[in-house]
């Protein structure tokens, strides 16, 4: 804390992440979540790795798997070394700074993923029922331009986020109601007004959340009308999309003053850990191309004179 001579209060210079400390007979079990992150990682890499190095995964789904791949980095490496250290300390402490960081990259990485399963969305549709122009629809240059698209749009909101929370004035308690920064949470510590906040909250959250989500909704019609065969490799995308959605509804779409702490640490569990490990299962080890180069990588790996990988 350190006193503001303009305001004549006491200002908050850190903030402390109350995580599970409420449930102490869970925090060997919620030791899990380390094993949750190493999974999370080891997936993403490993996928990050596989598109990389086979010549034959060159179309816009591997590309964007890739992309999806980097995000959930983003996403669990942000989140999940501060639940461990909560959990392997008494007190779990982060700066004013570290803490709008942490909401940056957190709100960045979410509504990334958010807009890239929309994209992938698209590009089943193309790819199944408009087979002819797919080539040209997403083409490799339109897709890196997608790709960038989504990243500047997603940057911009999380700038927006963490810029506008350095507004409201923190006076005290410090004492966050969650295992990491979020807007809803933070904004009920405030002692200022928090009404523009709260707006851009919810209205960043529905766009994201509902509108988004109707947009990736639409594109799987066409496979479920037109081909029912086709859309049994689209089962695993619509599934994780559908518990990726139900998961920010609950926990985002909602004012600050009826945040819940449980409903909102369970929500958002789902998108920092359960979501990331999912992804790279749901995503890529159920598609063939994808699972056999992971097989061509790991001979390459245990057989390291044996230079490259076969197409």
């Amino acid at each position: 804390l350190f006193f503001s001579p303009l305001s004549n209060e006491t200002l908050v210079t850190e903030f402390v992440l109350q995580g599970f400390s409420e449930l102490p007979r869970l925090r060997l079990p919620l030791f899990g979540c380390f094993f949750l992150y190493i999974v999370a990682l080891t997936g993403s890499a490993a996928i990050i790795a596989v598109v990389s190095r086979s010549a034959s995964l060159r179309s816009p789904m591997c590309f964007f798997l890739c992309n999806l791949a980097a995000t959930d980095i983003v996403r669990t490496s942000s989140a999940l070394p501060k639940v461990l250290a909560g959990l392997a300390s008494a007190e779990n402490t982060i700066s004013f700074p570290g803490c709008t960081a942490q909401l940056f990259f957190l709100t960045w990485s979410a509504s990334s993923e958010l807009l890239l399963l929309t994209v992938m969305a698209y590009d089943r549709y193309t790819a199944i029922c408009r087979p002819l122009h797919s080539s040209s629809r997403m083409s490799p240059r339109r897709c890196r331009s997608l790709a960038v698209g989504v990243r500047a749009v997603c940057a911009f909101n999380g700038s927006l986020h963490a810029g506008l929370m350095t507004r409201p004035s923190f006076c005290g308690p410090n004492v966050v109601a969650h295992f990491f920064c979020e807007s809803p949470p933070l904004l009920l510590l405030s002692c200022s007004p928090t009404l523009v906040n709260s707006i851009l909250t919810v209205l960043a959250d529905a766009f994201y959340g509902v509108v988004h989500f109707l947009l990736t909704l639409v594109p799987y019609g066409c496979p479920v009308t037109r081909r029912r065969r086709a859309f049994s490799t689209c089962s695993s995308h619509l599934l994780a999309v559908s518990v990726r959605y139900s998961a920010v509804l609950c926990a985002r779409i909602s004012p600050a003053s009826s945040c819940s702490p449980e409903r909102s640490k369970g929500s958002a569990a789902l998108y920092t850990m359960l979501s990331p490990t999912r992804n790279p299962i749901s995503y890529s080890l159920r598609n063939m191309e994808v699972t056999r180069a992971l097989g061509r990588l790991v001979q390459a790996l245990l057989h390291p004179g044996v230079r490259g990988l076969p197409p």
